[in-house]
């Protein structure tokens, strides 16, 4: 009996089981799937909508689209390490889309804007339900890709814990 065999079946661990059993694969492409849908959104608005994205839009694109290939890396096979590299990009987004919001509403003075006449960063392009702008959905975007990587962080990182334990 090799030590990676179950001693209850005397069988080796099946090996082909699929990548999305594996702990916390869930959560990564829940992170993975709003990354993606958030630069297809961008995308949509720029090239189709033809809104020009200002200075703060643009580094929060440059956040959020390594994010997509960085977390579908990571999902196959499941790899706890593209939290150390995925983590960073979003919290910086997120401060970035912070900032935009907080220019956007007023509480930071224009004089600190970083944008041209061209595209305003303060001006607001797209407004639904009367509230939701594009940065207070790239700060909801942010922060639960942030929400799932501290989550998926925690479940690899204790793997054994009740919770975590597959049933034999």
């Amino acid at each position: 009996m090799t030590p990676d065999m179950n001693p209850r079946t005397d069988k080796a661990p099946d090996r082909r089981a699929d990548d999305h059993a594996q702990p916390g694969w869930n959560l990564l492409f829940g992170a993975w799937l709003l990354a993606a849908i958030a630069t297809l959104g961008s995308l949509f608005l720029g090239e189709v909508m033809g809104m020009k994205p200002c200075i703060l839009c643009w580094y929060q694109r440059i956040f959020m689209y390594p994010l997509v290939i960085i977390l579908l890396a990571g999902m196959f096979p499941v790899d706890p390490r593209v939290v150390r590299y995925a983590l960073p990009l979003a919290i910086i987004g997120w401060l970035f889309a912070v900032y935009h919001y907080l220019l956007h509403s007023g509480f930071i003075p224009e004089s600190l804007q970083p944008c041209d006449q061209d595209a305003s960063c303060a001006e607001i392009n797209l407004q639904l339900f009367g509230f939701v702008t594009i940065p207070m959905l790239s700060i909801l975007a942010y922060t639960t890709i942030i929400a799932l990587l501290v989550m998926f962080r925690n479940e690899t990182r204790h793997p054994h814990t009740p919770h975590n334990r597959t049933p034999s």
